[in-house]
Order: C-alpha cells, then sequence, then structure tokens
C-alpha cells in the first residue's frame, strides 16, 4: 500500500508542479536567475518524497561543507532514492552527474536540467568526455556537483569500485571534494525492486579533501583516498 500510494502521489505532486515548471521555463528562457527558485522547489519535494516513505533520515557533519565555494560532492550510491535524499538534506545548491536516460523523463528531466544537472552515457566514451568538460565548467562557474563514482547502484549496500572520470572532473576544476557517505537508502528500495519500505538513512559528511597537487596520472590516488573516507563510514 505504502509503494502504491507513494507512487500516486509522485505523479500527481508533477502534476501539481506543472504551473512553476513553466514559470520557470519562462524565466530561463528570458535569462533570469532560476536558481534560488528552483532549489527551494525540488528541495521541498524531495523531502516530501522521503517521508511519504516513512523513512527516517540523520545528517553528520554538515557543518564540514563549506559555503563560500563550489563543491563536489563524491557519494555512494545504493538507492534510487539517494538524489532526493542529498536534494532534501544536503542544504547548498548543486546538481548530479545523472545517467543520459534520466534526462528523458518527462518534466523530471526538465527539472533535473534546471538544476544544472549533467546527462553522462557512459556507453559512449565521446559523449562522457564532454559531459566531464560539461561539469567542469559548471563548477569553474561556482556551481556543485554531486558524483557517484560507483556509477550505477550497489546491488547489496556495499561499496562498489569507483570509476575515475569522475575525480579527473574535480581535479581539473580545482574543486575540493567533500565525501559524503549513505547508510541506509539500500532498504528503502532494493535494486531491481519498486517495492518501498522504511528505513534508517544516515547522511554522513566528512571533511573536504583538497583535489590539486595530484599529477593527471594520479588520479587513482585521490580516488582511493575518497573510497576509503565513505568505506570507513558505511
Amino acid at each position: 500500500m505504502r509503494t502504491l500510494i507513494w507512487f500516486i502521489y509522485f505523479g500527481l505532486y508533477l502534476l501539481f508542479l506543472l504551473p512553476k515548471y513553466f514559470i520557470v521555463g519562462s524565466k530561463f528562457k528570458k535569462g533570469i536567475n532560476i536558481e534560488a527558485d528552483v532549489q527551494t522547489i525540488v528541495t521541498n519535494w524531495a523531502k516530501r518524497l522521503i517521508r511519504l516513505t516513512g523513512s527516517k533520515v540523520t545528517v553528520v557533519g554538515e557543518e564540514k561543507i563549506p559555503s563560500d565555494v563550489p563543491v563536489v560532492f563524491v557519494a555512494n550510491h545504493q538507492s534510487n532514492f539517494d538524489i532526493p535524499l542529498l536534494l532534501g538534506y544536503i542544504n547548498k545548491p548543486k546538481g548530479f552527474i545523472a545517467k543520459a536516460e534520466t534526462e528523458k523523463m518527462p518534466i523530471v528531466g526538465g527539472w533535473m536540467r534546471y538544476l544544472r544537472c549533467v546527462f553522462m552515457d557512459r556507453s559512449n566514451p565521446r559523449a562522457a568526455l564532454k559531459a566531464i568538460k560539461q561539469g567542469i565548467e559548471i563548477v569553474k562557474s561556482g556551481y556543485s556537483l554531486v558524483i557517484f563514482p560507483e556509477g550505477t547502484r550497489s546491488v547489496d549496500g556495499n561499496l562498489s569500485e569507483f570509476k575515475p572520470g569522475s575525480f579527473k572532473l574535480a581535479m581539473k576544476a580545482e574543486a575540493m571534494i567533500v565525501p559524503v557517505t549513505i547508510s541506509g537508502s539500500f532498504d528503502i528500495m532494493k535494486k531491481g525492486s519498486l517495492k518501498i519500505k522504511p528505513a534508517q538513512v544516515k547522511i554522513t559528511i566528512s571533511d573536504p579533501v583538497i583535489s590539486t597537487g595530484y599529477e593527471s596520472t594520479e588520479s587513482y590516488l585521490l580516488r582511493e583516498k575518497i573510497a576509503d573516507i565513505i568505506q570507513t563510514n558505511l
């Protein structure tokens, strides 16, 4: 019953937001800054979606996030609910490096574009490289991004191997990396299932890590450092 209610609410709320969606789109076309509008709308929506699952969320270490500079959040990926969790419970404007398929989702893809998300097709090396360059430009312009370097959701909640491209983005943007550990979201909706269950979710934010000082051939050292931090907090 909870799953059915959640999906009905998700669809109805998308329709409810349509007027705001068109207003934001109109402002965007006119070159008006829509960042504050989009962040407020999407953050509130994300929190509602999480509350409707019956889950309880604890955030530890939010004070460690630099407030005056853009960062690259690097997080493990346990569930489809990781994006609304980070949108709703980390209070810093941010977009996401997302799968190319999500851009095609009606309305949702539009909101993600307004969030300045970058859509990456990992099966196409040229397109993936273009997405990384786009991400570098976004961070250099003063906007933060979230990256899930595992590339896909975990099958069992454990940490999978990190892909290297994510860290090259942070290094070339000369941005600090903020490691984020998500624990428990795997229990909300397991991979391969649509059933939603309440869970105890903990989001642990670790101290920022400087991404400069590494040669391009040494990105694996940074990758291993961030993976160790996240693994320790799992």
